[in-house]
């Protein structure tokens, strides 16, 4: 694998940002201790988003997220999004706009990346979960699958656990379009022609389980292709470095296919 720091100019933010990209090489021969898989053609690619109080970093510090990316083949591309909900904020940069749109057609410019839908999956934590499960629910034409971890579920019960950030995204009375609450986006999206494949994975100990809970209901009573996964554990990297795995092994059929 390659890994790349990009600094680039995005016209949606209208400022430098820093992108992080993990990008397939196949002429590795004489590279010790690693699991790799063959690619052919132009790369899948999973776009995988950071928490609130993290960055663009923060899944290379925290995780083996290269060495997973390498034993399936797949690139994984990692974006800064502030504090935004990846959302188009009041005050602040539009980093839906940016994330959502712009950047996919910025990295095929860069890499060998497919812009074939099937060939393109969403991922994220936390703030990151809800920023994967939106954009791909508002944009089921341009990804394949999504995956939520310990995700924030219901961004309308949480105007105040999170006043600070949301009256920047949303402005000081905090108006949240319904097209930014997932179970409106998940009714709306279920009666597309197409929709994305849906992963969400919660600790039992998190503060977020419950919301989770009512969200996996709302799916489950949908006609998606869902996965659910818990297990014990807490809004922590052991439990999203373990996650991340099963959401590379529910990939696998999307990776795999030609």
């Amino acid at each position: 694998m390659a890994f790349c720091e990009l600094h680039l100019f995005s016209r949606a933010l209208g400022l430098q940002t820093t992108v992080y990209a993990i990008i397939p090489q196949n002429a590795t021969t004489g590279e010790i201790g690693v699991e790799k898989a063959e690619t052919k053609g132009k790369f899948k690619c999973l776009y995988l988003l950071h928490g609130l109080s993290d960055d663009h970093t923060i899944w290379l510090r925290r995780t083996s997220i290269e060495r997973y990316a390498e034993a399936h083949g797949i690139a994984v591309v990692m974006p800064f999004g502030d504090r935004s909900f990846y959302s188009d904020m009041v005050h602040g940069g539009k980093y839906y706009s940016y994330i959502a749109k712009e950047l996919p057609l910025l990295m095929r410019s860069f890499f060998n990346i497919s812009e074939k839908r099937e060939d393109n999956f969403i991922a994220g934590l936390s703030m990151g979960g809800y920023g994967a499960l939106k954009i791909a629910l508002k944009n089921p034409e341009c990804y394949a699958a999504a995956a939520g971890l310990s995700s924030v579920a219901d961004i309308m019960m949480r105007k105040e656990t999170f006043s600070v950030p949301l009256k920047a995204v949303y402005g000081e009375n905090i108006d949240i379009p319904e097209d930014d609450d997932l179970f409106c986006l998940a009714k709306k999206t279920d009666k597309c022609e197409i929709k994305p494949r849906i992963f969400m994975g919660v600790g039992t100990k998190d503060g977020l389980y419950a919301e989770n809970i009512r969200l996996k209901e709302c799916f489950e009573n949908l006609s998606y292709d869902y996965t659910f996964r818990e297990s014990e554990g807490t809004h922590s990297w052991v439990f999203w470095d373990e996650y991340i795995k099963y959401v590379f092994e529910w990939l696998k059929k999307d990776i795999n296919e030609a």
